[in-house]
């Protein structure tokens, strides 16, 4: 099992947490890794994309010459999408991108992200993290002990509000917590920075099968 150090908020290590090797050390799955950010990215799209077919372009509604005897070729209506100002063919409608992932590839995934993110060290553990109000160079502060230079994802046990206030107008820095961590975000960032919180949540939750 791997162990890892635990800080304060003043980057002094005050002792040492066992991560669980089902989650922290599982095998990674490059294809459960790809399909989970493909599938986070297709969430992310609106799919209010629209443009209007022959049939819904306004006009158009009488034939624009007589079928024959003018040498022209035949039209049945100025709306046709071979004419200027006609509708689209093949045009995007509304339309829905998100897809399911099964649950046992989606649990996958998140186990790989956060073992590539053990394997290369880039895991702080923070033995507690709650601001009285929102602070911003309560944040830098910390990151500057923690010597984060980096892009990094900070994740919490619970909702913290002054945390993610403080966090907000950082570059590089986002706050989330534990039942909603997904693996684009962690891949996205250079460094995880986790309480022990919400590390015992996500093991809580991803250490069944």
């Amino acid at each position: 099992m791997p162990q890892l150090p635990v800080y304060n908020t003043h980057g002094e290590q005050v002792g040492e947490i066992e991560l669980a090797a089902s989650v922290f050390e599982a095998p990674i799955s490059e294809p459960s890794l790809h399909q989970a950010v493909v599938a986070y990215l297709a969430a992310q799209r609106q799919g209010t994309h629209s443009t209007l077919r022959r049939g819904e372009v306004k006009g158009g509604g009488h034939k624009p010459w007589r079928q024959k005897g003018l040498g022209r070729a035949r039209a049945g209506s100025s709306r046709s999408p071979l004419w200027r100002k006609g509708g689209v063919t093949f045009g995007p409608k509304p339309r829905e991108y998100r897809f399911k992932m099964h649950r046992q590839v989606r649990r996958q995934a998140m186990r790989s992200a956060l073992s590539v993110k053990v394997r290369d060290q880039e895991v702080i553990i923070l033995e507690d993290l709650t601001l009285e109000a929102p602070k911003t160079k309560e944040i830098v502060r910390l990151l500057d002990n923690l010597k984060v230079e980096r892009k990094a994802l900070i994740v919490t046990g619970t909702p913290q509000q002054n945390v993610y206030l403080s966090a907000r107008n950082l570059p590089g820095i986002s706050v989330t917590f534990a039942p909603v961590i997904n693996v684009y975000d962690l891949l996205l960032h250079d460094q995880l920075i986790m309480t022990k919180e919400a590390v015992a949540k996500i093991e809580e939750v991803f250490s069944r099968a």
